[in-house]
Parts: structure tokens; C-alpha cells; sequence
């Protein structure tokens, strides 16, 4: 099989990596997370104005370009080297892969102001008791006639604070767990009756708890039929998890090359501590981590298109390896870096914590073990 990237790829990952190499070195990293806001507006219009990377998985009637799977696991894998805190997969992975599924002209009015910059969205999705189970959906949504309105509790959605709309899973017939019964809503975070309750993650980023009290939408608030989200939800996040091994697989390639370097420039009895056996036999096992990783995301990549089944076993099989490697080689790049490998100091603390969030992010190794194995027990049953 032929993994080489066509030239209009190589041509996004070299202009994607300059930008983040001119304009997001670690130190601007820090400025932003510390800053009020948490994410930086210039940053994000210069991936819209200069880049056109907010147009690049959007259909072409939308001023987009129509790109794939493929495009976007590069583009996550350099936003995971640099680090970036703006909120890429949510707005262009999670947000746009529902709609761009959706019908209507709310959908793709929102696409056109996500292409320009000026909109962000967040998935509200994660629930006090649902743990991973996405159709355990507590918060209700009910219609009366001109209006729908939800009511519930959804926590931790990721980059909420940013958002400008919210799309929130709701139940709409049925009880929690049902597989059937689950809708979508396209929610403007200015709308009456929302609150949020946001705070910082230990990787620098923000999240928030977002309660809706008789929040009142309009009939076009829906996306797609009632009661049958389940199965694009499913899909949608699978998308998201790929993506998220690949933002993991550029934040474990630049863990190791920090390794390195430190390696070949710490001193110890005379002599570079690269030169001692034992941790060159280290390096190399973090080495093969890496490699291990990255053909497992390249795998679930383009198996996005396939089946039900077959895409969630091979998204599955990538986050439980991105998992495990993520852990072998962050742990080990911190111990190699002895003590100040976890402080400010170095990024290296913040690539190890960002790694963390990412293990138990959409599902730990655990969970997605378990799920291999369900899937795979259907396919012999």
C-alpha cells in the first residue's frame, strides 16, 4: 500500500508546519494558555485568512475544498507537534462532520461562517453518569409545535469557551441508554436559559459544564430527523478519536526529538549520556513505539469509510495502541529529562500532559479494548 502524500498533501503539511514554526513557538503556547481567553482569535483567522485551513474539510459549495480523512490526520498531526490549544477538532472535525450530514440552511449558513473564522462550535455531548456510553443521554428536548425545548446537564465539553454555537445531543423519545430516541441541536451559545461554568484542563486548554434550563430553540435548531442521531454520532466520533490519534502521533514524534537532543547534550561522567547503552536501547524502544503508533493511525484513517463495524474496529485498535504509546514514551521522556522534565521550564511537561488528557480522551485503552472485542465477537457469532 502506498502511504506517500500526493503533492497537494505535502504542499498543506509544509505550509501548515511553517506557520507553526514562525507563529506558535512553545513560549506564544504559554502566553495564550495563560491568557483571560485561552485560545488566541489571531492565531484562528490566520488559519482561516492565510491558510484556508478552516475551509478545507467543507464542501466546495460552502467555499471549502472538499478534503478528506487523509488531510485531515496531517493537519492534526502538526497541530499536535506545535501544540496548538485553538479548537481545530472540535469546530473542524466534530463540528463540521455533523454539518455537513445535516440538511437545512442553518447548517449551511454555519458553514460558510466557520470557512471565514467567524464561528466555532463545541460537542455537547458528555453527561455526569454517561462515562463513554454516547447514547446515554439524560437532557431532554421536547417540541411544541414552533419550538423545541431542552432541558439537562452535559460536562466537560471540550473548548466550549470559545464556542459560538453548541451542538448538543438530547432525547427526544425513550429512556437513557435507548439506542433510539437521541437528537441533535444546533444551539447558539448566546441563547436565554444557557449557562456555563468553564475552567482550565491540567493540558492548558478549556472546558466547561453547561446547564440548560428551558433553553427555547427555533424548529430549524434540528439537525436532521428526530430520534435518529445515534448512528452520526457514532460515526462523527470515530472521525474525532482517528483524528485525535493522529494530534497524538505529532505530540509523541516531538516528545522523542526533545529526548533526543537533551540526550546528546546532557553530560555525565565525562561524556553525552546519548553514549550510554542502556538509553540508546530506550530511545530506540520509544522509537518503535512511535512507529507502532502512527501505522495504527494511519489504519484507522482510511478505514473511515468502511463499514460501521470495520471503521470502529480499526478506530478502536489506534486508540488503545495511541494509548499505550502514548504512556511508554512520555513516561520515559520525562525520566530521561530527570526532574525538570515536569516543570515550565520545558515543553516536555506540557507535551506529557497533553498526552494524558488524550489516553483517556473518547475512551481509554480499556474501554476501546473492550469495544475490539464486542465488535469482533459479532463477527464470529
Amino acid at each position: 500500500m502506498d502511504f506517500d502524500l500526493t503533492q497537494s498533501q505535502t504542499l498543506l503539511n509544509d505550509a501548515l508546519r511553517r506557520f507553526l514554526g514562525d507563529r506558535y513557538p512553545v513560549e506564544e503556547r504559554h502566553r495564550i494558555a495563560a491568557s483571560a481567553d485561552g485560545w488566541s482569535p489571531n492565531h484562528w483567522r490566520g488559519f482561516a485568512d492565510e491558510l484556508g485551513l478552516l475551509g478545507l474539510a467543507l464542501p466546495e459549495s460552502n467555499g471549502g475544498m472538499g478534503a478528506g480523512a487523509t488531510e485531515t490526520m496531517i493537519v492534526m498531526d502538526a497541530l499536535g507537534e506545535a501544540l496548538v490549544i485553538e479548537p481545530y477538532l472540535e469546530t473542524m472535525v466534530i463540528g463540521v462532520g455533523f454539518l455537513k450530514r445535516s440538511p437545512g440552511s442553518a447548517a449551511h449558513a454555519l458553514l460558510t461562517e466557520i470557512a471565514a473564522g467567524r464561528a466555532r462550535l463545541a460537542f455537547a455531548c458528555g453527561e455526569a453518569r454517561s462515562r463513554y456510553a454516547l447514547q446515554d443521554v439524560s437532557t431532554t428536548a421536547q417540541h411544541d409545535g414552533s419550538f423545541w425545548q431542552i432541558n439537562g446537564m452535559k460536562n466537560v465539553v471540550s473548548a466550549a469557551p470559545f464556542a459560538t454555537h453548541l451542538i448538543v445531543s438530547a432525547r427526544t423519545l425513550g429512556q437513557p441508554r435507548d439506542r433510539e430516541g437521541i437528537s441533535l441541536f444546533l444551539v447558539n451559545t448566546n441563547t436565554a436559559g444557557l449557562s456555563m461554568y468553564p475552567y482550565r484542563t491540567i493540558d492548558d486548554r478549556r472546558a466547561a459544564d453547561v446547564q440548560f434550563d428551558l433553553v427555547r430553540l427555533p424548529n430549524n435548531a434540528l439537525l436532521g430527523e428526530p430520534g435518529t442521531a445515534l448512528p452520526l454520532i457514532e460515526l462523527v466520533m470515530d472521525e474525532a478519536i482517528a483524528a485525535l490519534c493522529a494530534e497524538a502521533a505529532g505530540v509523541m514524534r516531538r516528545l522523542l526529538t526533545h529526548t533526543i537532543e537533551y540526550t546528546q547534550q546532557r553530560r555525565q561522567f565525562g561524556q553525552t549520556i546519548a553514549q550510554f547503552q542502556a538509553l540508546q536501547h530506550r530511545i530506540a524502544d520509544m522509537y518503535m513505539a512511535l512507529e507502532q503508533a502512527c501505522s495504527a493511525v494511519y489504519l484507522a484513517t482510511l478505514k473511515l469509510d468502511r463499514s460501521p463495524r470495520e471503521r470502529a474496529l480499526a478506530v478502536s485498535a489506534a486508540k488503545a495502541t495511541i494509548g499505550n504509546s502514548g504512556r511508554f514514551i512520555g513516561q520515559n521522556a520525562v525520566q530521561l529529562h530527570g526532574g525538570i522534565g515536569m516543570t515550565q521550564e520545558l515543553a516536555v511537561g506540557n507535551y506529557f500532559k497533553r498526552l494524558t488528557v488524550i489516553e483517556n480522551q473518547f475512551g481509554t485503552v480499556d474501554y476501546h479494548l473492550a469495544r475490539y472485542a464486542a465488535l469482533s465477537r459479532i463477527a464470529t457469532a
